[in-house]
């Protein structure tokens, strides 16, 4: 029957970290198969010891020794610099060394000039079980690395053979004994066998230890999921949280402000604005739900078209002037006409939101929007006179739901508002930077390099994938 090649494995990654394993575990046999060989270079010298061949044996015990030596010390070094580091190293390493175990197979390939042919049937027969032992026992111990296990059986095979044929072709002429052809065949059997079992070993080996690396991946992805549940979990009970607790403040004011119009009817003109502010204080957090909605479903669509910036700023100026004049600020636009290429719609919400931000925390002086044209790209610049954010708060002031503990008025929003504005900027391309010196204001530039679409749309799918990654 004929055995099928290993199948490949699935990916670069998968593939380096089964080789390291396979080393690994051909490596944790190899103190076993060195005491093993130990043993069996005094038992060959013992059995064959004979006065006249004594110098032979002892130079092949020499060859042996020094082949021992060679890799106890390739263990030494991986034990020291290879054994506790990954699977990379692992392989690089026994790529290095492992021709340290064909070295010792020719060298006991070599013992078959000892006994063939050369001394007792009796003593031939020992050494041949030992020759056989020391083979079948290296299947065992080498095939976890194919190359390495055939190339041990390979060297030790042709090295007994070669040996064989010289004894047989050039020192006896053809002429010995009809059973030497016997021991050849059985040998060129016995190495066949034993390439096919190592071969069996090998596919055994290495299906185990890509089954255990999909499982492991399984279990890691397993973990992650888990894991981004419990986080999505945390998030909604942190948004209901926030959420019950800023939508309580105008929904308790429109109920109050309701009762007291029932009560007092004639008070209708200095009620009802009350009640519009705090049904525009609802309808603004709500707002904010329905952008981060939108954002982590992935449903956000882009429009990438030519923005006019001196249009947009004028339906900005429209839209947060009386906002600006309610609180007694001044709102002031400097613009240089010309155009970007963005989505008009996230544009004009994210300088929106920078603008209303900036209104927002200034109680006295004003707010500056302007447009500049710097380093052959337009930026949009949000000023403002307002607290300031010290440098501990202006990288968290982007996360979700974070809220700067000193700063008054923090209570009227999810502090969702600089998150959103990040999330788009990210996916437009157009990076945010700030500047901030507490109890003087805060500048927010943004720079409104050309967004391209298809990178915008990869950017924002990217940009789901990472929230449910977390």
């Amino acid at each position: 029957m004929k055995l099928e090649t290993p199948p490949s494995v699935a990916t670069p990654a998968e593939a380096t970290w089964v080789e390291g394993e396979l080393v690994r575990s051909l490596m944790r046999t190899q103190r076993t198969t060195q005491a093993i060989g130990a043993v069996l270079i005094p038992l060959i010298v013992g059995v064959l010891w004979d006065k006249r061949a004594w110098p032979l044996l002892l130079g092949w015990a020499a060859l042996a020794v020094a082949a021992a030596i060679g890799r106890l010390w390739a263990l030494h070094v991986y034990s020291r610099e290879v054994q506790r580091r990954g699977a990379v190293e692992h392989v690089a390493f026994f790529g290095k060394w492992r021709h340290v175990w064909t070295v010792s197979a020719f060298v006991w390939g070599l013992a078959t000039f000892l006994y063939f042919d050369r001394s007792s049937l009796s003593n031939q027969f020992i050494c041949w079980l030992m020759m056989a032992g020391l083979a079948m026992f290296s299947i065992n111990s080498l095939s976890s690395h194919l190359r390495t296990m055939q190339g041990y059986l390979n060297t030790l095979a042709v090295t007994a053979l070669a040996v064989m044929g010289w004894r047989i072709v050039v020192e006896l002429g053809l002429q010995g004994p009809t059973y030497h052809w016997w021991i050849v065949a059985l040998l060129v059997i016995f190495w066949l066998v034993l390439r096919q079992a190592g071969m069996r070993l090998h596919v055994t080996h290495r299906k185990n230890y890509e089954l255990q690396y999909r499982n492991n991946q399984l279990i890691e992805s397993l973990t992650r999921q888990t894991q981004a549940a419990l986080d999505a979990v945390e998030i909604k009970n942190r948004f209901l949280a926030s959420a019950a607790h800023d939508i309580r403040q105008p929904v308790h004011a429109l109920g109050l402000y309701a009762d007291w119009l029932g009560a007092e009817p004639e008070l209708v003109h200095e009620i009802a604005p009350k009640i519009v502010e705090s049904t525009k204080a609802v309808n603004r957090l709500f707002d904010s739900l329905f952008d981060l909605a939108r954002l982590d479903s992935g449903k956000i669509k882009l429009n990438i078209a030519v923005v006019d910036l001196q249009r947009l700023m004028h339906e900005l100026e429209v839209q947060y002037r009386p906002l600006a004049e309610a609180k007694g600020l001044r709102l002031r636009m400097h613009v240089r006409p010309g155009t970007v290429v963005s989505d008009p719609i996230l544009l004009h919400r994210v300088v929106g939101n920078l603008i209303s931000n900036a209104i927002k925390y200034t109680q006295h002086g004003g707010v500056l929007v302007g447009t500049r044209f710097t380093h052959g790209a337009r930026r949009i610049e949000v000023w403002d006179t307002g607290l300031g954010i010290a440098p501990v708060h202006q990288r968290e002031i982007f996360r979700e739901f974070y809220k700067v503990p000193t700063h008054p008025g923090t209570e009227d929003g999810f502090g969702l508002g600089l998150y959103i504005v990040a999330r788009l900027t990210q996916i437009l391309g157009h990076p945010l930077s700030l500047a901030s010196r507490p109890g003087r204001g805060t500048v927010f530039r943004l720079e409104l390099q050309p967004t391209d679409p298809v990178a915008a749309a990869e950017r924002a799918v990217a940009s789901v994938a990472q929230m449910v990654a977390r």
